[in-house]
């Protein structure tokens, strides 16, 4: 097999579906840059309009904030970017790179509109395992999400403080998996199976092992603007819970790719939020 298909392999879908159906259209990048543009917006839009001086506050601590969209920011930063410019660019970089792979992909361009709902659906019905497996797995009342994690003392969730999780978890959502599994993914792909030569079959259940155990371990201990940050404490079934749903988000993102992989991240953080208001509170 030539290096240039090699390369080309390490990043393709492990599943090939029936061209032109609802599976294989909504598999395609330009499928994920449309369907995660509402995200995206929302996200941006929410962060000023959601009572911005509480949201600033709680933002300006590391721990406190989605740490994968803080590296897209140092990155940019290290590029040379202006802060200002920086603001701007960041949420520019996950539509960037999948217009990039929807470009190397050489699939079709052409968008049937009603599959955004069923995705929704799909999404919808997608997160409902991690909520299963997040009250099994966690004993305290309360639900692991990534943005129960920035008010994790807080058992009582005033309604501001809700949507303050919502936003931030549709962030997460994005960020998470933009970092996690389409670039940490593809680069432990290139490094498994094209530099150390091992099959594809050992590279892949080794990409997905080390991107589960990285993302989970992030929420406790990161690095980020030039010094090491702590998050959320340590406990062993939240460390468990998140490697389990990296190890989940990375078997999503290789069969159905990466537009329903980040929205049944961000379905998971706001059925979290809104089940530890109304049940859990």
């Amino acid at each position: 097999m030539s290096r240039k298909r090699k390369h080309r392999d390490s990043f393709r879908q492990l599943m090939v579906f029936v061209p032109d159906t609802y599976m294989d259209r909504t598999s395609r990048p330009i499928y994920a840059f449309v369907y995660l543009l509402g995200f995206i917006l929302l996200y941006e839009l929410g962060t000023y309009l959601i009572d911005p001086e509480a949201l600033s506050e709680r933002l300006a601590q590391p721990q406190t904030r989605v740490v994968a969209f803080l590296w897209v920011q140092n990155v940019l930063e290290y590029l040379g970017f202006s802060p200002r410019m920086i603001w701007v660019a960041t949420p520019l970089v996950p539509l960037v790179i999948l217009l990039g792979f929807q470009f190397t992909s050489r699939s079709s361009w052409r968008i049937h509109w009603p599959d955004f709902l069923p995705m929704t659906a799909e999404c919808l019905l997608l997160s409902v395992p991690l909520i299963v497996l997040s009250l099994l797995l966690n004993r305290t009342a309360e639900i692991t999400s990534n943005a129960a994690m920035m008010l994790s003392s807080v058992l009582s969730l005033a309604r501001q403080e809700l949507w303050l999780q919502v936003i931030t978890g549709i962030g997460a959502g994005i960020y998470e998996e933009l970092v996690f599994r389409l670039i940490l993914i593809g680069v432990l792909m290139l490094l498994f199976q094209d530099v150390l030569g091992l099959k594809r079959k050992h590279a892949v259940i080794a990409s997905v092992l080390v991107s589960a155990f990285l993302f989970s371990i992030h929420h406790h201990v990161f690095f980020v603007n030039g010094r090491v940050g702590v998050g959320e404490a340590f406990e062993w079934s939240r460390f468990f819970f998140r490697m389990l749903a990296g190890i989940y988000f990375a078997v999503l993102y290789a069969f159905r790719g990466f537009g329903i992989t980040a929205g049944t991240h961000a379905f998971y953080d706001i059925l979290a939020a809104f089940l530890n208001l109304l049940v859990f509170s």
